[in-house]
């Protein structure tokens, strides 16, 4: 039994030490390039304002798009750049790329964030001005009923006093 359990253990610690190791050598003995440049929010209208985030970016960074322009990013701890970068009121509409240069090498996003168009506040979504002639049909419709009803409620009430 007590063989069982230091055998037990022993694979443990060894297990560990194994799976420690590579990432160890990885980020010590070998070159990382940059990597998952991520934009929040994914879904953004003109004018709003994106952060950007890079993994493994050492030294001075610029991220750029046809969306916005060329933004500077700060490089800190654990070598993850961020910056924020305001998106052009004339962008189009759809997805759009980021490319960011690191000092140790470039990264691309094709897909990082999606410009979608303005919002009209204050219209309740209403994208026409004014009232359409489907509106001033159903206005009419409302208003020729409401005197059609009033008619003939009064007409009953009057017939009602004769009899």
């Amino acid at each position: 039994m007590r063989t069982t359990r230091a055998l037990a253990a022993a694979g443990a610690a060894v297990a560990v030490l194994g799976l420690a190791t590579p990432v160890a050598v990885a980020k010590d003995g070998m070159n990382l390039s940059p990597s998952n440049v991520v934009a929040l929010p994914s879904v953004i209208a003109r004018g709003g304002q994106l952060t950007i985030t890079v993994n493994n970016c050492t030294g001075r960074a610029t991220a750029s798009s046809d969306a916005f322009p060329t933004t500077t990013l700060r490089t800190g701890p654990g070598n993850v750049a961020t910056g924020r970068a305001t998106v052009s009121q004339n962008a189009r509409t759809g997805s759009h790329s980021i490319s960011v240069v690191c000092q140790n090498g470039t990264v691309i996003n094709p897909t990082a964030f999606t410009v979608i168009g303005g919002v009209r506040g204050g219209l309740g979504g209403s994208s026409s001005t004014g009232a359409t002639p489907t509106d001033m049909a159903i206005g009419g419709g409302l208003v020729a009923l409401a005197v059609i009803g009033g008619g003939v409620f009064w007409m009953r009430r009057r017939s009602e006093r004769h009899i």
